[in-house]
């Protein structure tokens, strides 16, 4: 397992807006990771009436970030690389909102495609079995 100190500074993604705890799992083509900030009241995607599924899609984005991080500094590049989430397709949403009363959620990614410009992955996330939502997500790496 790796502890979100382990990894949190590789991505673009802080504070609150980091949405993951930690990582239970990754090889080179997946990744499971786990977070409970869907029980946070000061939430930052959270609305009126609570934390929408749609947000999951934000979760398994982070997951993918995480994953790329990871693979980037295993190979000796620690630079956190910005990305941007173009595109959402085959997205399933089991729920309308996320139930805060929902323990640990489970977060899993994988690579479909990936290279200097950018991904494509497949994402899960689930709560103790459940699926929640899955989908597939695609982030460019823009030119800086």
């Amino acid at each position: 397992m790796l502890a979100k100190t382990d990894w949190m500074h590789l991505i673009p993604h802080q504070g609150a807006m980091c949405l993951l705890d930690a990582v239970m799992a990754w090889d080179d083509a997946a990744i499971h990771a786990i977070g409970e900030t869907h029980r946070h009241a000061g939430h930052p995607l959270r609305g009126v009436r609570g934390l929408h599924a749609v947000h999951l899609a934000e979760y398994g984005a982070q997951a993918m970030a995480v994953h790329g991080a990871l693979l980037d500094r295993r190979r000796g590049d620690a630079t956190v690389r910005p990305g941007r989430l173009v595109s959402l397709r085959d997205v399933t949403l089991a729920v309308d909102y996320v139930d805060a009363a929902y323990g640990r959620l489970d977060v899993h990614a994988w690579r479909i495609h990936a290279d200097a410009s950018g991904a494509q992955y497949g994402f899960r996330v689930e709560h103790a079995g459940r699926l929640l939502a899955d989908g597939r997500a695609t982030v460019i790496h823009p030119v800086t």
